[in-house]
């Protein structure tokens, strides 16, 4: 007989389906922002690896000539972008859901058991937990990731009004470089997160819209039961016999 397990709290589950949709709108109006100066490539001596990007990318998106618009969209949505960081940092703080987040020293380990099993690498399931290490690692660098966004986003907006932020940054130059790094992260991301999610199955991704998941009672994803402790035994020991009767 299958089993409720609750997961996931309703305000985990808002802040996670808001601060989708906003950041896919702040990737592609950044992008719309990008295409009017676009430097970034990767090289090997004379040779360009990879460009950021070519002309046939904006294009094919209809990016090309759009950069007020891409600006407007940036603008309003950040502080969406911000707010609801905030929040979410806030509830996990106050709600104590920090402590399955924050890695500990035993993560990077569990992190690279879980990935070798996803690989085939390793035969046996890791134990078990609400979040696993990889899990861990990944959340928690996307919350640093999203606070460097933020930072270097301002640095670059208002360079003269927030110039000791920018000089924090290492100058605009390179606070625009972060800014633009850190995007490629959540695209990244995005692709391992969704990958992990259709590897996962409906009822995971069930769990984060309804908040719990239907488990089977032989499902080697639930915790396991601890061993039961050894009882006493009921029958009474014979009394010993005193050495002048016997």
């Amino acid at each position: 007989m299958k089993r409720i397990v609750h997961k996931h709290p309703l305000a985990i589950r808002w802040f996670h389906w808001i601060n989708f949709p906003v950041l896919f709108i702040m990737i592609w109006s950044g992008l719309l922002i990008y295409w009017a100066y676009d430097p970034y490539k990767i090289v090997l001596g004379d040779w360009t690896l990879i460009s950021f990007f070519p002309d046939g990318f904006y294009k094919a998106l209809g990016l090309s000539r759009r950069l007020a618009e891409g600006m407007a969209w940036h603008f309003v949505f950040m502080w969406l972008f911000l707010l609801n960081g905030l929040l979410y940092v806030g509830y996990t703080i106050v709600s104590g859901e920090w402590r399955h987040l924050v890695p500990n020293r035993h993560s990077f380990r569990e992190a690279i058991q879980v990935t070798a099993y996803d690989l085939g690498l390793r035969k046996t399931q890791p134990p078990f937990v609400k979040y696993n290490g990889a899990q861990k690692i990944a959340y928690f660098s996307i919350m640093i990731m999203g606070a460097g966004s933020v930072l270097t986003g301002y640095a670059i907006y208002k360079p003269t009004q927030f110039y000791w932020l920018t000089a924090l940054s290492g100058g605009y130059e390179t606070a625009r470089l972060i800014h633009f790094a850190l995007t490629v992260g959540y695209v990244l991301f995005f692709v391992v997160h969704i990958a992990q999610v259709i590897r996962a199955g409906w009822t995971n991704f069930q769990s984060m819209i309804t908040g719990f998941e239907l488990q089977k009672p032989d499902d080697p994803g639930q915790p396991l039961r601890p061993a039961p402790e050894p009882q006493p035994d009921p029958t009474p020991a014979p009394a010993p016999i005193h050495p002048a009767l016997s």
